[in-house]
């Protein structure tokens, strides 16, 4: 039990520090502040190997990693709310898509991999949605000044949030779904 316990954490640990490299990859989507989350692809294979919990945990190493090492540096946390709602929060609901984790194994063990796919797809849209939404959210409130003059707020930051989650969605569902299609062994947790 215990070498299982320090497998997962290990598992998670690898994760968000290819998470955190992924991140470096410039991500940013012409002129705008739309962004491809590339950390949703690693985060989509933990959730179906681990579940909920260790991801969510993971998610939140990850935010915190983040805002320390990129946000606060690149001047991207204006104040303590609005970085604790981008960084830790955003991050960490990431791991919601671990809700499929068990559905997807047993559909992986019965040699259905249409339903896993479709199960991998719905993960990483609730992770991604779920994301974006806090984001949306910060939009609103902390990042309003940037919305072109006559815009409302709310739909400036649908449009450059909402952008980022269905771009970032989009690609990691492909890179999982090819991922599960030529490697599915990388969904199988080592017990």
């Amino acid at each position: 039990m215990q070498n299982h316990r320090l497998l997962v954490l290990v598992e998670g640990a690898i994760i968000v520090a290819f998470a955190m490299a992924l991140n470096y990859i410039p991500h940013t989507v012409g002129v705008s502040a739309i962004e491809v989350q590339f950390g949703l692809i690693p985060f989509g294979v933990y959730a179906m190997r681990r579940g909920l919990l260790p991801t969510l945990a993971a998610g939140l190493v990850w935010g915190l990693l983040d805002m320390f090492l990129r946000g606060i540096p690149g001047g991207s946390v204006l104040n303590a709310t609005q970085g604790i709602l981008e960084y830790p929060i955003a991050f960490t609901v990431v791991g919601l898509g671990g809700i499929f984790a068990a559905n997807f194994q047993h559909a992986l063990k019965r040699g259905r991999k249409g339903s896993a796919a479709v199960l991998l797809v719905l993960a990483v849209t609730v992770s991604g949605v779920a994301k974006y939404f806090f984001h949306f959210i910060a939009g609103i409130v902390f990042w309003g000044s940037y919305a072109p003059k006559g815009q409302p707020v709310w739909l400036y930051s649908l449009i450059v949030n909402g952008g980022s989650a269905v771009a970032s969605i989009l690609l990691a569902a492909v890179v999982l779904v090819v991922l599960l299609q030529i490697a599915p062994r990388l969904y199988v947790p080592e017990r």
